[in-house]
């Protein structure tokens, strides 16, 4: 019997992070989906979670040192790193990856894969689980002709996404509207990185030109002005617009030079000071008026972008 390979993630090129037939699959309909398989494997539950209609989930967990066999999922699993360095391992069939969790690395999990994995530490992590028809559907909409399955990846250095998955946390208002529109925007920006850099023939994606016409923009503005939360879906958005998600996101950037979240947020922000400087409604009431759920989250985002509380901003513009 031929000895286990060993690789260490600081030498390994993108061929030898894939573990191809020693990867070990089962009937889709076993799998078990990736929130499932985490609580089974790491005895505990997520700090948060967020769902997405897609099928995504977007999930912070903090668990004990693992080792366990993750079993194959029904989703591909990406993790982001947020703890202090420590070194793990990874065993495939005979194959065995070592590498140093460190921020700022990834790990992916192929949908159908399975590994053992031992961790001696406690690990503080953000996941995303993306369903393959979600990162089928935005390769689609990119008009990418390369396959689209994801390598094995193991504490593999890709500071980009892993911020963009840290961001996921980070970026959080406890506003439906603004949370929702970011997630969404947030897994498809991941899907579209994930074929980017991530795949057995990366794709290269061509930026889109133009923007909207006059009238569309027009009418993706007052959709985000609107009350209705089902308004502002980034599904309701570019479908009003005639366009797939990818597009609508690159053409609205392109006519305003701010995504729909930050559109929108900076239009929330707008609202909030105007009733601030011009009515005498409590903090509260704007906090609810404007859909977040607290007055202490509505103060939390106010502050991130103004560098004051509510109270003390409306005490300086009187």
């Amino acid at each position: 019997m031929s000895q286990p390979i060993l690789r260490d993630h600081s030498h390994q090129q993108n061929q030898s992070d894939a573990s191809g037939a020693q990867q070990r699959y089962l009937q889709v309909s076993d799998r078990r989906p990736a929130d499932v398989e985490m609580a089974r494997v790491l005895h505990t539950k997520p700090l948060s979670m967020a769902l997405d209609p897609s099928g995504s989930a977007i999930a912070h967990w903090k668990h004990e040192p693992l080792h366990d066999v993750v079993e194959p999922m029904s989703h591909h699993v990406i993790m982001a790193y947020n703890g202090s360095m420590q070194r793990m391992e990874r065993r495939t069939g005979r194959s065995v990856a070592i590498g140093t969790f460190r921020p700022g690395v990834l790990i992916i999990i192929p949908e159908g894969s399975s590994s053992r994995w031992d961790i001696p530490k406690p690990v503080d992590v953000v996941q995303l689980y993306l369903p393959h028809a979600v990162l089928k559907r935005v390769a689609d909409e990119a008009n990418t002709a390369t396959p689209i399955d994801l390598v094995e990846r193991t504490a593999h250095h890709d500071p980009i996404t892993s911020r963009l998955i840290l961001s996921a946390t980070d970026v959080l208002e406890s506003n439906e509207a603004l949370d929702t529109l970011f997630r969404h925007q947030l897994i498809d920006l991941l899907a579209t990185r994930l074929l980017a850099a991530h795949t057995g023939s990366p794709t290269t994606i061509q930026p889109t030109m133009g923007g909207l016409s006059p009238k569309v923009l027009l009418r993706a503005t007052d959709r985000l002005r609107s009350d209705s939360d089902s308004d502002v879906s980034l599904a309701a958005l570019a479908s009003d617009a005639g366009l797939s998600r990818f597009h609508f996101c690159r053409a609205f950037k392109e006519s305003t030079g701010l995504s729909p979240h930050a559109w929108l947020r900076q239009y929330r922000l707008e609202q909030a000071m105007s009733m601030l400087r011009d009515s005498d409604e409590s903090v509260v009431s704007i906090a609810a008026a404007l859909g977040y759920s607290s007055q202490t989250a509505f103060a939390a985002a106010f502050k991130k972008l103004t560098g004051e509380t509510p109270s003390d901003w409306r005490r300086h513009k009187r």
